[in-house]
This record gives C-alpha cells, sequence and structure tokens, in this order.
C-alpha cells in the first residue's frame, strides 16, 4: 500500500472507537446507516461545522460563504462569487433539506436564516 496524505489518520483506530460508541448505544442499524450517510458528505459536515462554529442564527448565504471558504482553504475576498454561489446552491437544494429533515438544522426560507437544533449532550 502507497502511503496516504493523511499520515496521521488511522483509519482502522477510528473504526474501532466509532463501533465500540455504537455497541454502547442501543440505536436501530437502519438509525446509525442513515446517520452516518449524512455524515458521509464532506459538504455536510463542513456546513455542521460552520454552524456549530457559530452556534447561532446565519444567513444562509453567510454560512455557505463560511463553507467555501473552508473547503478552499482561502479567504473569502480570494474565492470567486459563482464558487460561493455553487456552494449556496447545493445547500439550498441538496443538504439543508436533509439537515433539517434530520432535526439537525432549522431553517427559516422567508429570512434564509439557518440555525442550529439545541441538541442535549
Amino acid at each position: 500500500m502507497s502511503p496516504t496524505s493523511h499520515t496521521e489518520f488511522d483509519a482502522a483506530e477510528f473504526v474501532s472507537a466509532i463501533l465500540d460508541w455504537l455497541d454502547s448505544r442501543e440505536d436501530s442499524p437502519e438509525s446509525v446507516d442513515e446517520t452516518l450517510e449524512l455524515l458521509a458528505n464532506s459538504r455536510r459536515r463542513r456546513f455542521l461545522e460552520v454552524m456549530r462554529t457559530y452556534d447561532e442564527q446565519l444567513t444562509l448565504p453567510d454560512a455557505a460563504e463560511e463553507v467555501a471558504v473552508r473547503e478552499a482553504g482561502q479567504s473569502v475576498r480570494d474565492l470567486s462569487a459563482e464558487r460561493v454561489r455553487d456552494v449556496y446552491i447545493s445547500l439550498y437544494h441538496d443538504h439543508l433539506p436533509r439537515l433539517v429533515d434530520a432535526g439537525l438544522l432549522e431553517y427559516d426560507q422567508e429570512r434564509d436564516l439557518v440555525a442550529p437544533r439545541s441538541i442535549s449532550r
């Protein structure tokens, strides 16, 4: 096997930790599959990271801009308007509805505001 660019990431250790955590829970296999499917997409994970970082309502355009910044690893002034627009469109049409349906985010379409759902930890 060739070395990966993520030399610090140990997939076997990560999977083992997840499996140990799952063993301690009573969730149905279907629920686990649905949750892992939600997290399988890097844009959705970044979107959730942005919402957790700010932990308050954001306009969807502001959230899309921050997701684009994190994806590109560039400052906002170095991003094209088209890139931010493309992220916004994918969030609005694909990722946001999935995350709202899963109960992770709330969305006020009239004001174009997205907010994290309160989750007791």
